[in-house]
């Protein structure tokens, strides 16, 4: 199995493009099962995860070519309406399929997900919002079988435990799609990602309003027809390069950015002391002084994205100064505490919170990646570490990183693979 090697002690500088979204590729591309019309993608990554989805939309009837970033999605055979556990169980987010396979189909069997090992991740409020709409759900040897002869629109409140769910957002817009009537949830994801799903499904003929906001209303449709849409950039990637200038007291110009999706971000590098300074479509980042600790709590967009927290972490482990770090998403989700403490950083969790006490250096050590979040953050560590870092299981980098180790090499970083 192959492991990334970092070789710490050199400063980033240079220029990087980030690519199109992770999270907006995958329900983007899950929506082509609302229609047996060609739909083209632009802008998806060529990642672990959109390759799966490749897989899933294949095995369920679909024809997939991918061209440099450009995906084009054509009917092959007749719908299946069966996504497979030997898929869906990789990648969470391959049960997006539910709801467009619902609409289109009246008819779903979706095994339970899997994906990242970061805590609970329960899917009740997707088969609360599809019961809404008028499915009877069962759970049958860890697959959810739904069925519906006719869904018809309903006032669906999405609220749940830590907040707004986007994969359940997600799917209910979809099935409501092609609803009978109209429907509206309340307590949706604010995301960036839902709204670019949404945008797509306009252009695919659905009539959806309030996108971007807390309540969305749907107003059901007939049919679908096929639409031409490109990915919005990946906010995560543009904040982990931000992340990994700074850590490096590098100089960094980041293109194909939408600085808006990062504005929680930003404004807390730049409480810490950081300089950002933003044009259109993109932003430099560059060291000018010493960073202070800051405090960081994850919480539904617009606040401080989950996905942002392991790599904060990494930054404010060599921040002079004590941090603390609450998620407020996954409480869990600390499992990179570990492996930083391996390094040489100094963190304690105390249940949902993680106290940062800034360290002079961290050294480079043998590390073994929990999830795809937490492998940047062991990447991050591993620039500004004296020393060597191995860091195994990159399979998780992969899942949502494209060409990472290419990137941070071009901005002057010592990263390369070899076989563990």
């Amino acid at each position: 199995m192959d492991k990334l090697v970092v070789e710490g002690g050199n400063r980033l500088k240079g220029e990087v493009t980030i690519s199109g979204s992770k999270n907006s590729s995958l329900p983007i591309l899950a929506a082509t099962l609302l229609t047996d019309r060609a739909c083209v993608i632009k802008g998806v990554p060529n990642l672990k995860d959109t390759n799966t989805m490749f897989k899933i939309l294949k095995s369920l009837g679909k024809n997939i070519v991918f061209d440099n970033g450009v995906v084009t999605v054509t009917q092959a055979k007749a719908s299946d309406y069966v996504a497979d556990y030997k898929l869906v169980s990789t990648m969470r987010a391959s049960f997006c399929v539910l709801g467009p396979l619902l609409g289109k189909l009246g008819k779903a069997k979706v095994s339970l997900p899997g994906g990242c090992v970061i805590g609970v991740r329960p899917v009740d409020l997707h088969l609360k919002g599809l019961k809404a709409l008028g499915a009877d759900i069962d759970i049958e040897g860890g697959y959810v079988v739904a069925k519906a002869k006719m869904l018809k629109g309903a006032h669906i409140y999405l609220g749940g435990e830590y907040g707004s769910s986007v994969l359940a957002t997600d799917n209910v817009m979809m099935a409501a799609c092609l609803a009978k009537g109209k429907t509206i949830i309340e307590s949706a994801a604010c995301e960036p990602e839902v709204s670019d799903l949404g945008e797509f499904l306009i252009k695919m003929g659905a009539r959806i309003k309030g996108l971007g906001t807390p309540i969305i209303e749907i107003d059901g449709v007939r049919s679908l027809h096929g639409g031409e849409h490109t990915v919005i950039p990946d906010r995560i990637e543009a904040g982990t390069f931000i992340i990994a200038a700074l850590i490096t007291k590098g100089d960094v110009v980041i293109r194909n950015v939408v600085v808006e999706h990062i504005t929680a971000v930003l404004d807390k590098l730049k409480e810490a002391g950081a300089t950002v300074r933003t044009f259109k479509g993109g932003l430099r980042v560059s060291f000018r002084r010493n960073l202070k600790a800051v405090n960081v709590t994850t919480l539904p967009y617009p606040g401080f994205p989950t996905d942002m927290q392991a790599q904060m972490m990494s930054l404010m482990s060599v921040t002079k100064g004590v941090s603390v770090i609450t998620e407020k998403i996954y409480p869990d989700r600390f499992m990179h505490v570990a492996e930083l403490n391996r390094m040489g950083a100094r963190i304690q969790r105390e249940g949902p919170h993680a106290i940062v006490q800034g360290v002079e250096r961290l050294s480079g050590a043998p590390v073994m990646a929990s999830d795809l979040r937490a492998s940047a953050c062991l990447v991050l560590a591993g620039l500004v570490a004296e020393g060597r870092t191995d860091i195994s299981r990159m399979y998780h980098l992969e899942r949502g990183y494209e060409n990472l180790e290419v990137k941070l090499q071009q901005l002057g970083a010592k990263i390369w693979r070899e076989k563990g």
